[in-house]
């Protein structure tokens, strides 16, 4: 379990291990792909009632069934100087370490999502179902980028298995039970209300997450957060805590991201993203005032990264984004979920403010890998995965071409090296990057890290 520091110490809540690839079945009932099923009320709004009308029982016995205990374990080589100095030992002694957490059942032949740093660097999977049965595990597939996993086990029996419920329709106030396996306490089910929506934590991934104060501690990671109803409304994740154990907040991995990324990983074997391509701020009463605005509600665009399907819509700096097809948009983790439940070629309708008026832009997501932006001189694109094996790096923007004459002379030295921070931030990817310059004057210097193709890191001012 980590520890992570920001505006919140955040915990993530279990050990580490990994996995690899599959195809999920098809059944009557589920998603448009039919890998995951959906509840019949998919898409519906529940109305709420009191806590003296709600019977928790129903929903608690659905969902601890389809919960289950994921046990990792992996092997680490640990040095010891004083051996090797006195008795010429060398190579380490290989320590196995074993790691806990939980994960959901998804499908009645045994396709389980967890979150990713449940599973990390494991050699060796294992999970204990709620009647007690123990299976071996395989991983499908991973996206550490959103922190999931899917992982499959060969039953000898039809497994009871959770349905995906629509997390755009979940209310703030809403009743919902955290359910995993805490401190290896198996079966542990827990009430609390969903605090927050559309969270956004600086995780440098996921930037929408569902809060909750229903309880949730080390061990819970990959469990299932659950309506009234027992169906699924996210993937526990995270809390927020001084101390690593819970303190009053927790966060779930909302249930369509989750859907979304398990139906890409099953399909085609790695996550689709879909990039809107337009980066900016999100608007309150002090920076609309700052801007000269009247609007104190959106997301107002400060760069449009060049060959999106922003700019070739025609959206523009200065555009205030309002509304996602049907989706209100008042924050950036607001409309980073909402993409991140879409692919390359989906169309959204984008709703914005310019000059006062209100239009609607139909705008064609394009694939992340197809981005690139220039800066000071340098165009840039995303790194692949043959990048971040060959730098052991996990993100970063790689120099696709020099224009900018004083570095013409180191042109043939930058191509292909990699920048991995601006200004002392991680410039995870091209909108990272994007929305770094979009609240930069081109006349201030800025501070770039990157590593050079031979592996050397420098720094310097541009």
């Amino acid at each position: 379990m980590k520890r992570l520091s920001s505006l919140f110490l955040v915990s993530l809540l279990s050990g580490a291990t990994t996995l690899g690839a599959y195809k999920l079945f098809i059944e009557k009932g589920n998603s448009r792909d039919g890998l995951v099923t959906l509840a019949p009320n998919y898409g519906t709004r529940t109305v709420g009632m009191g806590a003296e009308n709600i019977d928790f029982t129903a929903a608690a016995d659905n969902a601890v069934h389809t919960v289950v205990h994921v046990k990792n374990v992996s092997v680490r080589t640990v040095y010891d100087p004083i051996r090797e100095f006195f008795y010429g030992s060398r190579g380490g002694i290989q320590q196995e370490q074993v790691g806990t957490g939980s994960g959901v059942i998804i499908s009645q032949d045994g396709y389980i999502v967890t979150n990713n740093h449940v599973i990390k660097d494991a050699s060796e999977l294992e999970v204990t179902l709620n009647n007690k049965k123990v299976y071996k595990a395989k991983l499908i597939g991973t996206d550490a980028k959103m922190d999931l996993a899917l992982l499959k086990i060969d039953a000898d029996e039809k497994l009871p298995f959770a349905t995906f419920a629509d997390s755009d329709q979940v209310k703030v106030g809403e009743w919902v039970l955290a359910v995993g396996n805490p401190y290896n306490l198996t079966s542990t089910v827990t009430a609390g209300i969903v605090s927050a929506k559309a969270r956004n934590l600086d995780t440098n991934g996921i930037q929408s997450f569902i809060q909750t104060d229903a309880a949730v501690n080390p061990g819970n990671s990959g469990g299932a957060l659950v309506n009234t109803k027992g169906e699924l409304v996210g993937i526990n994740t995270m809390i927020s805590s001084p101390t690593g154990s819970y303190a009053g907040y927790s966060f779930a991995i909302p249930s369509n991201i989750t859907r979304k990324i398990i139906e890409d990983i099953m399909e085609f074997g790695n996550v689709q993203r879909g990039v809107l391509g337009a980066v900016g701020n999100e608007l309150n009463g002090t920076t609309a005032k700052q801007l000269g605005l009247k609007q104190t509600e959106g997301y107002y665009i400060t760069n449009v990264i060049e060959n999106s399907g922003a700019a070739k819509a025609g959206i523009k700096k200065g555009d205030i984004i309002v509304k996602l097809d049907n989706q209100k948009i008042t924050s950036y983790s607001e409309l980073n979920g909402y993409i991140n439940t879409k692919r390359p070629n989906d169309k959204v309708n984008v709703t914005i403010i310019r000059d006062g008026s209100t239009k609607i832009v139909p705008v064609t997501l394009i694939k992340n890998d197809l981005m690139n932006t220039e800066f000071r001189g340098m165009e840039l694109e995303n790194i692949n995965a043959g990048d971040k094996k060959r730098f052991n790096i996990e993100s970063g923007v790689k120099i696709k071409d020099i224009t900018n004459e004083r570095l013409l002379p180191y042109k043939d030295e930058l191509i292909g090296s990699v920048i991995l921070r601006i200004d002392n931030a991680n410039a995870t990817d091209i909108e990272t990057v994007s929305k770094i310059l979009g609240n930069k004057d081109d006349r201030e210097g800025a501070s770039v890290q990157l590593i050079t193709k031979n592996g050397q890191v420098l720094r310097f001012i541009i």
